[in-house]
Order: C-alpha cells, then sequence, then structure tokens
C-alpha cells in the first residue's frame, strides 16, 4: 500500500531530538511493509523533504504562530496540488488535533481514498484558563468537525478521548500506541528502605500542571525528607516552575534535566521507584506506558489511560489539581514496596502485551479492512 501520515512535526532528520518518539515507532514499522510518505506541517521553517526510517519525510515549512489554522486553510491549495503530483494513494492517516487532522481530511478527499483520523489530545475539549484545547475557536471546531465526519475510521489512543467523541456524536475504535522494545527493562525488586526517587517525563507546559506536583511533593517531604524528584523535559515555561520550587523550600529536591534523548532517559527509569503524574488532561500518556514497560509504577491524576489503569490496579490515580491526594498517595505506596511491585509486574504485562508491534497491527488492520 502507499500511505501518507500527516503530522504537525514530531519527524526531525536526526530521529532523536525535536521528536515524537511514539509517532517514530509507528512510522518505522509501516514503512517497513507499505510505501509511507510523511508530511510534517512544522517540523523545519523551510521545505525539504528527507528520508527517514524507511519513510520518506516532506517538510511543508508551515509556520508555527498565531492564527496558524488560517494559514493552513490558504496554503491548502497548493499542498493538493503537491500530493496529487505523487501519483497514487491507498489511504491517508491524519495524526493530531489541527490543522493536521483537516490537512488530512482535504488530501483525501481531493484524491478519493480513505481517511484515518488519531486523536491523541486536546483536540475535543476547551481550557480557556490556559488556552488549551481543538474547541478553543469556531475554526478549530470546524475543521476537527470536517475530519472526523469524512474519516473512514477514527481512531483514538485511550478509552477517555473515545468517550469524549462520542459526547460529540463520533464512534471511534480504540488503538493506544504502545513503546518500542528498547523501552522493556526487567522489573526489579521494589527499594523498600528509601531514599526513594521520583520521575516525571514531560513537557513543562500547562497542561500537564507541574505545579500541583510540585506542592505534592513538599507534602510528601514532610513524611519522607530524604525523597528527591527528577523532572525531564523541554522547558516552555521560562523557569517559573524552579521559581515555584524555590518558593517552596522544596528546590534542593527537585533536579530539573530539560530535554533528554530516550537513550538518555533510560538511567532514570532503571532508578526511579515511582513515576508521577499530574496532568489537567492526557489523550493516553505515552510516558505512563514507557514507565510500566520500565517496571515502574505509576501515581498520578486519573486522566488519560491512568483513568483505565487505577481501577485495574496497574497504577493508582487521584482527581486532576489535588495536591493533597497525590502526595498521600505517593507516601502510601512508597511505604508499600509489595503493593508497588505488584503494580509494576501488571502494567508490564499489559505494556508487553500492547507494544509498538501490537499497534501498528491494528493499524494495518484498520488500513486493509476500509482500502479493499
Amino acid at each position: 500500500m502507499k500511505l501518507a501520515f500527516i503530522l504537525p512535526g514530531g519527524v526531525d532528520r536526526s530521529g532523536t531530538v525535536n521528536v515524537i518518539p511514539a509517532w517514530l515507532w509507528q512510522i518505522e514499522r509501516v514503512a517497513r511493509r507499505h510505501e509511507l510518505h510523511v508530511f510534517a506541517l512544522h517540523q523545519y521553517p523551510q521545505p525539504c523533504t528527507y528520508p527517514l526510517l524507511g519513510a520518506t519525510v516532506h517538510n511543508l515549512g508551515w509556520p508555527r504562530r498565531r492564527g496558524v489554522l488560517i494559514h493552513a486553510a490558504r496554503c491548502m491549495p497548493q499542498f493538493i496540488r503537491t500530493f496529487r503530483q505523487l501519483g497514487q494513494w491507498d489511504g491517508v492517516h491524519g495524526w493530531g488535533g489541527q490543522p493536521s487532522a483537516f490537512t488530512a481530511a482535504c488530501a483525501s478527499r481531493a484524491v478519493n481514498v480513505p481517511l484515518f483520523t488519531t486523536l491523541v489530545g486536546g483536540e475535543l475539549i476547551a481550557l480557556p484558563h490556559i488556552r488549551y484545547g481543538g474547541r478553543l475557536t469556531l475554526l478549530g471546531k470546524f475543521m476537527t468537525h470536517f475530519a472526523l465526519k469524512r474519516s473512514n475510521c477514527i481512531i483514538t489512543i485511550s478509552q477517555v478521548l473515545q468517550q469524549e467523541a462520542q459526547a460529540l456524536g463520533f464512534a471511534s475504535t480504540v488503538v493506544p500506541l504502545g513503546v518500542d522494545e528498547s523501552c522493556f527493562l526487567d522489573v526489579r525488586a521494589p527499594n523498600a528502605d528509601g531514599p526513594f526517587k521520583l520521575l516525571h517525563v514531560a513537557s513543562l507546559n500547562r497542561i500537564k500542571d507541574q505545579p500541583t506536583l510540585l506542592r505534592a511533593l513538599q507534602h510528601v517531604l514532610v513524611e519522607l525528607p530524604d525523597t528527591t524528584l527528577d523532572i525531564i523535559g523541554v522547558d516552555t515555561l521560562n523557569g517559573e516552575l524552579q521559581r515555584l520550587a524555590e518558593a517552596l523550600g522544596i528546590a534542593a529536591h527537585v533536579r530539573f534535566h530539560g530535554f533528554l534523548t530516550q537513550e538518555a532517559v533510560h538511567p532514570f527509569w532503571r532508578q526511579a521507584d515511582l513515576f508521577v503524574l499530574s496532568s489537567l488532561h492526557e489523550g493516553q500518556c505515552v510516558a505512563v506506558c514507557e514507565a510500566a514497560a520500565a517496571g515502574v509504577p505509576t501515581v498520578g491524576t486519573q486522566v488519560g489511560i491512568l483513568d483505565e489503569w487505577a481501577p485495574n490496579n496497574l497504577a493508582v490515580g487521584v482527581p486532576v489539581g489535588d495536591a493533597t491526594a497525590l502526595a498521600n498517595e505517593i507516601v502510601t505506596l512508597l511505604r508499600d514496596p509489595s503493593r508497588r511491585s505488584r503494580i509494576a509486574t501488571a502494567a508490564h504485562a499489559w505494556a508487553t502485551a500492547h507494544d509498538a508491534d501490537w499497534t501498528a497491527r491494528q493499524l494495518e488492520a484498520i488500513y486493509v479492512q476500509e482500502a479493499y
């Protein structure tokens, strides 16, 4: 089959920086069996084409700026001409929010092939207080509904997203994003005596709500004063969280590492006692699955895949924004190594059964079903 992925970015030619690993894992696997072209809207400022993991990446060079949706609409005729010139297609897969899904919908309509749309996060919500979500504007709502109505198959990466789509009248198929074999580590015996190490892997931004995490750590330190927290991720808040850690008097217990490659994060997984999450919303949170693959149990707000895992004892969930509840569950679990071990083992088994190869097989089955 000849397939097109439409993505906002996350496909840097290096394969290690400015990437979204979960997307690269699927690109690599789909490209092994099919001719795959990846259209990246914003990876680089200037248009360019380059090979990546067996696929061909076409960077469109659309700017990331205010009014990006309007700019995308204006650029669409030129994109469609380019898309048609590349020959016959068997399917178009739009990943993420706008304008990716809308662009994929326009492309599939232009060449009359099946459209697959994967919802990965906040496409169907609006959180005005942090300016987050695909439903903040009328144009965003229109583009999303256009893509979903045209889709032969809507794919959601968690039951939470499936419920959000259903509330708007759209049926979907749940296919979580599994992790690569390189993420899997042996489940080690839990550290029973401390000092304990907490780990948080995510970009520093409003939707991840790291202030709640830092306030939770302040409470944890009252009970377990030797606990430390490693935070790994790009800082989009210009040092705001570092200043908050200072103000809370916990700066000596928090280490901000900035961006690290997947390989560089592995030693942190090996040392961590808990993975901690404080997000206001998640589509899935692949980092939770990476933690499971590494044998690290998760305590976090009950969003994304944690909404499914917590009731089944694959993780521990707490209400969104509740620093006290998060702290209490962290302390309780750190003091109970046998429960930590049970959760880690169960989550590791889930991650093994739903790895990146499994995800690729589910996607291929969907492509084949709709294309033939």
